[in-house]
This record gives C-alpha cells, sequence and structure tokens, in this order.
C-alpha cells in the first residue's frame, strides 16, 4: 500500500497506477482538489482512492502503508523556521512514522534546501531510521536545451523505518549522486548536508555554463564508491573559435603525470591547447594519483554522461562528443613511494613516462599536488624495465602501483647528468657570472645550497665541477632520505648535508668569527605557507635584514642566485628592491611558461656584464664541461639559459 500526502492535481499517482503500483491513497487538505482528482479518475483507476484529510492528523491504523510519498509537500509546508512552522512540520512527520510499517519507506521529493534537509534528515535518524538521499537525473535533452528552465537540482529523501533497539545510538546516512552509483556511506547529517550543497553547487554551475561562458572553471569530480577526488576538469571556452556543427565541444584526457605542464597545468596554456583543439569549449580531464584507471575506453564511459552536464548551450542533443588525447592513450604513472613526513605532510615518489617514451622521477608534495618538488630522469635501462613491469601490470588490469608491490629502485638508475627543471639549469648558468669560465673546473669552488629536495642540483654541480666542495643545508630530514633512496643522491668528502633550518644556519655563519665564505649561495625553498603571494622562498628568506647575512658569507666575487616564484606584483616589486637594496647588481631571468624568474645577485655594479659578454663566457664554461671523457646532455646549452637576461 502506498500512501500520497499533500497530493494536489499533480499526475504523479496516475502515472504510478498506469506502471503497475495500483494500491495507492491520496490525501489532501482541499476539499476541492480531492473532488476533481476523483472525478478525473473514477472510471479510469478505479482502485486508487483520494480522501480529504489533515496529514498531522490522519485517520489510518498504526502501521497501515509500505510507502509513504511526498512530492513536494515538506517544502510547501516548511517555508521558514519560526516555532509553529516547525511544530507542524514534527506533528506531519511524526504521523508518518506512525503509519508506516517497520521496513517501510517515507519518500520525500524536495529541492533539499539547508533548513529541509535539516528537519527532515534531523528528524528521523534521531528516531533510528536509515537515511538516504539520492540526487535525481535529469534526461540529456534537458541538460542540452538551449535555454535551461530550472538549475536547482531534485533530490529524493528515502528514509527507511528500523524497529526501535533501546540503547542503540546507530545512524547511517548515505547519498547516491549517480543514477546508477553505489551510495556512499557519510558519518554525519553534517557530512550529508555537505555532499547535498556540493551538488546544488555543481548543478548552478551547470546551468550558468549553458547559458554563457563563466571564464575560468575548474571542479572535482569524486568517485561514486570512495567519495575521493577522481578526475580534476578544467572548462575552458574559446569566443574566437568560429561555430560549426562539429566544433561545439570535446574533452581532453591529460595523460597521467603530465598534468604539471604547463600546456595543461596552467590556465594560459589550457587557452591556448583549446585556440588550437578548435572548439568552442574544451574540458580538460586531469587523471588523480591513487586512483585505478584501466584505459581510454573505460574513462570515456565512466565521463560520457557527466561531462554533457558541461556541454554549451544549443549543442545538438544527439551529437556525439570527441574524447582527445596525447598519443591515444592515458600516460603512464607508477608511484614508487608514499610517505609522511612531520615538516612537509604527505608526499609520493612516482614515476611517469614523458612525451618522449622516457620515463622521470618525481617527487610530489600532496599539499600541492599539481607542482614537482623535484624530478630527475630515468636511465634508460630502467626505463626499459619500467615498460616491461606496465605490460605485466596491464595483463592484470592495473594500471596504478602502490609502494608495496615495487622494490626501491636502485640509486644508478637516474640519470644525473641531465637536468630536468628549467629553473634548475639556469641557476647552473649563472656560474658563469664567476668569471675565467675555462678555469671553473679547476679552482675548488664553495659552494652552500639552502633547500635540497630531490639533491639533483647539488649533485650536478658536485659531478660537473671536481674541485667544488658543496654544503647542503636542508630543514626536513625526510627530505635527505628521499634523496638518498630515490634520487641516487649522496654525501662525500666533497658534499655535506646539515639537516637545519637555512635561516638559522646562515645567521650562525654570519656571526661566527671564524667567518666561512662561499663563491656561490643558492636558495631553492617552497613556503609552507599556502595564504602568500610567494611560494618560493619563504618571507623571512629575502627579509633585508637576513639579506645582510647571507651577503656578509659571499666572497667579493661571488653570485647569489635564488629562486624565486611570486604571483603577487606588489610584493614581487618590494622583493626586487629590498635585493638591489643589499645587492647593488642584480640580474633576472625569467623561465618561460613558468612563474618562476631566477635572480642572479652580486657585491659590486662594476661587475656588470652585457648580454654578448654573458652569452660568450656561457659557451667557454660549455665548451670546458664538455671535454671528453666527461658526461654532458647536449640538449642543454648554457647559452641559451642567458640570452633573456636583464638587469635589474
Amino acid at each position: 500500500m502506498v500512501l500520497v500526502i499533500g497530493c494536489g492535481n499533480s499526475e504523479l499517482s496516475e502515472q504510478l497506477y498506469d506502471v503497475g503500483y495500483q494500491d495507492i491513497v491520496n490525501i489532501d487538505i482541499s476539499e476541492v482538489v480531492i473532488k476533481q482528482m476523483k472525478e478525473r479518475n473514477a472510471s479510469r483507476r478505479p482502485r486508487m482512492s483520494f480522501l480529504k484529510m489533515d496529514m498531522t492528523q490522519m485517520e489510518f491504523a498504526d502501521a497501515s502503508f509500505q510507502v509513504v510519498l511526498d512530492k513536494g509537500t515538506l517544502d510547501a509546508v516548511l517555508t521558514d523556521e519560526e516555532e509553529k512552522t516547525l511544530q507542524l512540520v514534527d506533528r506531519m512527520l511524526a504521523e508518518v512514522g506512525r503509519v508506516l510499517q517497520v521496513g517501510g519507506r517515507y519518500l520525500c521529493v524536495s529541492l533539499a534546501q539547508a533548513h529541509i534537509l535539516k528537519k527532515a534528515v534531523g528528524h528521523f535518524s534521531r528516531e533510528g531510521w536509515m537515511v538516504r538521499v539520492h540526487q535525481v537525473a535529469h534526461s540529456r535533452d534537458q541538460v542540452l536545451e538551449a535555454e535551461p528552465q530550472f538549475s536547482l537540482p531534485v533530490f529524493a529523501f528515502i528514509m527507511t523505518k528500523f524497529r526501535p533497539v533501546p540503547g542503540s545510538a546507530l545512524q547511517i546516512f548515505e547519498l547516491c549522486a549517480q543514477e546508477q552509483g553505489k551510495p556512499v556511506r557519510l558519518e554525519s547529517a553534517e557530512q550529508l548536508a555537505e555532499a547535498v550543497r556540493e551538488r546544488q553547487q555543481y548543478a548552478w554551475l551547470c546551468s550558468q555554463l549553458g547559458k554563457a561562458g563563466l571564464g575560468s572553471v575548474s571542479l572535482d569530480l569524486c568517485s561514486g564508491d570512495t567519495g575521493e577526488p577522481r578526475y580534476t576538469l578544467h572548462v575552458v571556452d574559446s569566443p574566437t573559435v568560429k561555430p560549426t556543427r562539429d566544433n561545439h565541444f570535446a574533452i581532453f584526457i591529460i595523460p597521467q603525470g603530465r598534468e604539471t605542464e604547463w600546456l595543461f597545468g596552467m590556465e594560459e596554456g589550457r587557452k591556448q591547447l583549446a585556440t588550437s583543439a578548435g572548439f568552442r569549449r574544451l574540458i580538460t580531464v586531469a587523471l588523480h594519483r591513487g586512483q585505478q584507471y584501466d584505459g581510454m575506453d573505460s574513462i570515456q564511459a565512466e565521463l560520457s554522461a557527466r561531462v554533457m552536464e558541461l556541454a554549451p548551450a544549443g549543442m545538438p542533443s544527439q551529437q556525439k562528443v570527441p574524447f582527445l588525447s596525447v598519443g591515444g592513450d592515458i600516460g603512464v604513472r607508477t608511484v614508487q613511494h608514499q610517505d609522511c613526513s612531520p615538516l612537509s605532510g604527505e608526499y609520493v615518489i612516482e614515476d611517469v613516462q614523458g612525451d618522449d617514451r622516457r620515463f622521470f622521477r618525481r617527487l610530489i608534495f600532496l599539499s600541492s599536488r599539481n607542482v614537482v618538488q623535484s624530478e630527475a630522469r630515468l636511465l634508460k635501462d630502467a626505463s626499459h624495465r619500467a615498460q616491461k613491469k606496465r605490460k605485466k601490470e596491464k595483463k592484470k588490469q592495473r594500471s596504478t602501483s602502490a609502494s608495496d608491490d615495487l622494490p626501491p629502485a636502485p640509486g644508478q638508475s637516474i640519470d644525473k647528468s641531465h637536468l630536468c627543471c628549467e629553473h634548475h639549469k639556469a641557476m647552473i648558468a649563472g656560474l658563469t657570472l664567476l668569471r675565467n669560465p675555462e678555469h671553473l673546473l679547476d679552482i675548488p669552488l664553495a659552494l652552500l645550497v639552502v633547500g635540497l629536495g630531490g639533491g639533483s642540483l647539488p649533485l650536478f654541480v658536485h659531478d660537473h665541477f671536481p674541485k667544488s666542495r658543496i654544503e647542503a643545508v636542508e630543514i626536513d630530514p625526510s627530505m635527505l632520505e628521499v634523496a638518498t633512496q630515490w634520487f641516487g643522491f649522496s654525501q662525500s668528502d666533497r658534499m655535506k648535508v646539515h639537516i637545519a633550518d637555512g635561516l638559522d644556519y646562515i645567521t650562525s655563519l654570519a656571526g661566527a668569527e671564524a667567518r666561512t665564505s662561499y663563491d656561490v649561495i643558492m636558495f631553492d625553498i617552497d613556503s609552507k605557507d599556502p595564504t602568500l603571494g610567494m611560494s618560493c622562498p619563504p618571507a623571512a628568506f629575502v627579509e633585508p635584514s637576513f639579506l645582510q647575512k647571507v651577503r656578509s658569507t659571499l666572497t667579493p666575487g661571488g653570485v647569489f642566485i635564488l629562486n624565486l616564484v611570486c604571483r603577487d606584483s606588489g610584493l614581487k616589486e618590494s622583493v626586487l628592491a629590498d635585493l638591489k637594496a643589499v645587492f647593488p647588481l642584480l640580474y633576472v631571468r625569467r623561465i618561460e611558461g613558468e612563474v618562476n624568474e631566477i635572480l642572479f645577485c652580486q657585491l659590486s655594479s662594476e661587475q656588470t656584464l652585457t648580454t654578448p659578454q654573458l652569452l660568450d663566457m656561457a659557451q667557454t664554461l660549455e665548451r670546458t664541461l664538455k671535454r671528453p671523457g666527461r658526461g654532458w646532455d647536449d640538449t642543454y646549452v648554457l647559452s641559451d639559459m642567458l640570452k633573456t637576461v636583464k638587469i635589474v
């Protein structure tokens, strides 16, 4: 038996009757409505009854129905949170509970405004009922209509009556956000309300994208099973693209491990990608590490329905949407190791395949999951082993691996002659400023590197400048372990690592009676404070008083090299002014396609070199480094790193 409360003149009961649910009782407080519905259904639907009745004082016996159906009645009654209204709703919901059998369900169709959801969920969870909220799916035609009529999503509350258990405090909350998806179990009413609110915000976003572009829009799609983020979507509109029948909309799947590249990871890069692809709207899709993907076909099947909600208005409903990628596959990402540092937080070591089919090892802090902290290229034999392992995993239908399944990779698998990061290449090129480049390999250079990461930068100097002595300062002991185990780093009589705060270490050097001086000081330190507009270095490292201490530990002809990542133009101008006040000679080299700027600071403006002089000295240094018997990466051209250097 089904009871419909507040039936009004809706066709819902009639539609249910016509598909086979014929034991239906409808009640409404309006005598006029009941009379109309009786007349409309008397001959065609004889088993369905209509009764004038107050749903807060129903005349049915206890446990009379298996289902109580409410289409918008709770929404109509609970218009505010005044005491009188809440008391009325309490009586209504109490009556619903009374007339339902144990195991029966109250099915309420609602827009799930916050106060309505709170009241319904709170009432039935306190009674020990199971609470589940379903989002009602729209048809594809509704999604694609030129002017969407209704942007608020519709939900169905399904409250299942359990037999009371004395002393039990069990509460069950579930959300089912997809038509065919499994319900996700949530821990509290607050979590359920937050999940519903996210669905409402997503629906509003889709409606706005259907009308016109919103500029740069990004969102996460989560797994229906776990609630964990599974895909990150960026919506990119290209208003300059001339519309045709087939260029309305496309989806671009970013190969795993390449989401950090400028073309995919930066807004300007995605705009360029969208324009070159030639579609009015392009959605780029990044795949999350820690999730399993079975290939392009399965991703396409999983995303097809969801991404159609983000289609531009006016697109033909039967038009197929192309799924694009690089090379037609989803790329390779193998998680070698995952851990948590007390200082740096959660991090992963992963091997990914680049666009040249070579493999690269990366250190990623999960607090900034799209920023590569350190990167090194694997030797070809290691890449080959990784490919063979991937083929084995594909046979097992596994596309990602956990660190438990893989032995630690040997340090010799790292190609130490190759610098992956453009800013590291520029920092090495800055050694040209030391003058006499043809003799640098024979001079016992003293270098201080603050910020170890994977150790690629100090390791490159160590291996290519055989008389150099390097001291690296790293605040996080976990990073030394990472560099040693996963990036081929090792200490020696010419390479020492100090586990210390760089601020304290340099302050102690500056205050020592027997002062130590360095020919080169390098800062490559990330900030742990995401609220600042400067993510490298931390602000304290460019305070004027601290810069004076750096100056005091630099030799007269030395160079202080700083990796600056600052998105706040005002803050950047202030940092440059402070640096200029301490170091009269200041060069800047912008890294193309990135926010990074490499600053080369020296103590005297009399040391100034013209661009032709810089390039000539860089070429001389490169020829020196390329001497027979020395490993050198021919793709690395030192002079190219200095072509765009400008004096501040």
